[in-house]
């Protein structure tokens, strides 16, 4: 089972923290938590909760998403039961954060249903569009004309869609759900 991406986190807290304006003391006493609690975690130490990184989310008026996500290359591959997850220290509950939308995107969702025989390929779309898919049955090589990823069942995988893409189903029934999203 993946860990919590406390790099990321220390990182994150930090650069959010200072974009705030708030000391160590400031944002622990609006969050609710301890400042040694704090002070770990940026310093890359403990083992945060979902409820303390919501808290803390809260308190810098950022999504909890943009606290635990780490920086993404281009192309980003996301194998099921891999991810940024982050355990609940009050109910069996994993929150894995996939892709944060950033502002002022839109996104558009797609159910895509493919069969093997074919590769749908398609040319580049808006500057800034990007996809993310998760494969749901079946198998698939998508992501760049140039160097498609073979994805299983619960995998994501995340591409510049304003790129030359393709799609080719390795199995009957390959279906997935497909975000494009236009920033």
């Amino acid at each position: 089972m993946a860990q919590a991406p406390l790099e990321a986190i220390a990182s994150s807290l930090r650069r959010e923290r200072e974009r705030a304006g708030l000391s160590l003391s400031e944002l622990a006493k609006r969050a609710g938590i301890a400042k040694s609690t704090l002070s770990q975690l940026e310093s890359g130490n403990g083992n945060p909760s979902v409820e303390t990184l919501w808290a803390l989310g809260v308190a810098l008026d950022v999504p909890f998403s943009r606290l635990v996500e780490p920086a993404r290359p281009t192309v980003q591959v996301i194998r099921a039961g891999e991810g940024p997850a982050v355990f609940s220290e009050r109910a069996d509950y994993i929150a894995t954060v996939l892709s944060a939308c950033p502002p002022n995107a839109r996104r558009d969702i797609y159910l895509i249903s493919a069969e093997p025989g074919s590769v749908r390929t398609s040319e580049p779309h808006m500057p800034g569009v990007v996809e993310h898919v998760v494969l749901c049955a079946g198998r698939a090589r998508l992501g760049l004309t140039d160097d498609p990823v073979e994805v299983g069942p619960g995998d994501y995988v995340a591409y510049p869609g304003d790129l030359p893409h393709v799609f080719e189903a390795l199995e009957p029934g390959t279906f997935s759900v497909m975000v494009s999203e236009h920033t």
